[in-house]
């Protein structure tokens, strides 16, 4: 499992509240760029829809429209950014939202 990062010494504080430090800077930069590509966004939102916040790589290839592969690929992105956890079970592997996730990178974009 990825150990998560906080995105800053105090997680609620908003983008504009004190300047970043290069380390901050550079973990909200790697979330930023995992979720700035359109089929990262559509898988998140697919995991967060389906039953019990949580999939199989095998339920999110067809409604992206794109291979396993490169689903697992951009899955992985989202993993190593810290917003999916990843759990193999048998043959496949399952995705969840890392709770809490998306809602420290929404503080941290807040303009405060």
């Amino acid at each position: 499992m990825t150990t998560v990062l906080p995105l800053a010494d105090d997680a609620t504080a908003p983008l504009t509240a004190a300047a970043l430090s290069a380390e901050e800077a550079e973990r909200l930069a790697v979330l930023l760029k995992a979720v700035a590509e359109p089929t990262r966004l559509r898988l998140i939102s697919l995991v967060a829809a389906h039953e019990g916040q949580e999939a199989c790589v095998c339920d999110l290839t067809e409604p992206v429209g794109l291979s396993q592969p490169t689903v697992s690929h951009h899955l992985k992105v989202l993993v190593d950014a810290g917003l999916l956890e990843r759990e193999k079970r048998g043959v496949w592997a399952y995705y969840r939202l890392v709770p809490g996730r998306l809602e420290d990178v929404a503080r941290a974009l807040l303009l405060g």
